[in-house]
């Protein structure tokens, strides 16, 4: 494995207008190499020595980013990483072109195991459910605990607001969507984006917007920023299709880390039907309700998620890393 710190400034490249990855003060970003790709890690030092390993997983069409406040809340309780998945964030396109929940599943397994942090408290988001929940079923000695904010698990009857999301992963949908909306700003894109995500876009502040906007100008830019969208959509469409073992909810009943199911009753991507759903599918498993938040919980309330990690891990280390005591939240 190889690491090294990436630039503070943008580096020479053949996309001249693009800039580089914000970092938050307190943060770090490094490239690290491993066989078949290369991954972003972004970082904050832990408040002491000695504290158990995190790992956040973001969404589709999201980065490490995303869980820069939650990681900083955490501080005192975890040593908090989070990847940028395979073509998304700062992190190139994998070799093979595996975009799929699996491909995503192993990218983040040869991390782990290369810099030897497992087991680890796993965090993920949307996409990032589906990926750390398989990451889960497969390497259960990588985990600690499992932590789901609005996980990607298969719906049957699939909310019409998620359609359009669905929709990128057919063949030829992507480049549609490029000609159709080429003439849409980042900050109409933008808003769109907070639109669907959020309980309440209101809750974003002014300078949040300005580097989602500048983020996203700089990502337009990537020649395979369409393409990563395209093919991860479709891995999550096709991992809603599989079957038999290697089903979602057949590993989700797999998964013996002690695990937090975090869902928000105003998401449009995932339905918050599924909740009940999934609690009876995690054995080991908490479920806490969130009447207004939408499909990024971690983003609008990370004082809320952080709090509930943590009776999650006080559960699991008074149980030895067990069973945690079940319970609900609202």
């Amino acid at each position: 494995m190889s690491s090294t710190e990436l630039p503070s400034v943008p580096p020479t490249s053949v996309l001249p207008k693009a800039k580089a990855v914000r970092v938050a003060e307190g943060e770090r970003l490094r490239s690290v190499g491993l066989p078949g790709v290369t991954l972003s890690i972004r970082s904050r030092p832990p408040a002491r020595e000695g504290l158990p390993p995190a790992l956040y997983v973001h969404g589709l069409g999201g980065s490490s980013q995303n869980w820069s406040e939650l990681m900083q809340r955490l501080e005192g309780d975890v040593d908090g990483e989070a990847v940028d998945l395979p073509g998304f964030g700062n992190s190139p396109p994998p070799d093979d072109g595996d975009y799929s929940v699996t491909g995503h599943a192993r990218a983040v397994i040869r991390y782990l195991d290369a810099a030897g942090r497992g087991p680890v408290h796993l965090f993920g988001n949307s996409l990032g459910g589906a990926v750390s929940t398989r990451i889960a079923a497969v390497r259960p000695d990588l985990v600690r605990t499992l932590t789901l904010v609005s996980p990607a698990l298969p719906e049957l009857r699939v909310q019409r607001t998620a359609v359009p999301t669905i929709l990128i992963g057919l063949p030829g949908i992507a480049g549609l969507l490029t000609r159709t909306t080429g003439r849409w700003t980042a900050e109409q894109r933008v808003r769109g984006v907070l639109s669907l995500c959020y309980g309440d876009p209101g809750r974003v502040t002014p300078e949040a917007f300005e580097y989602a906007v500048e983020e996203l100008e700089r990502r337009l830019r990537l020649p395979y920023f369409w393409d990563a969208m395209a093919r991860s959509a479709r891995g999550i469409v096709n991992a809603y299709t599989l079957g038999g073992q290697h089903g979602l909810w057949r590993q989700a009943e797999r998964v013996l880390a002690p695990t937090l199911l975090i869902y928000g009753a105003r998401d449009q991507l995932v339905g918050y039907r599924m909740a009940q759903r999934a609690a009876r599918s995690f054995r080991n498993s908490r479920l806490l309700s969130m009447p207004d938040a939408g499909h990024v919980a971690m983003m609008e309330y990370p004082g809320v998620v952080a709090g509930a990690f943590r009776e999650l891990l006080a559960d699991a280390e008074r149980s030895g890393g067990g069973t945690p005591a079940p319970g609900t939240g609202s």
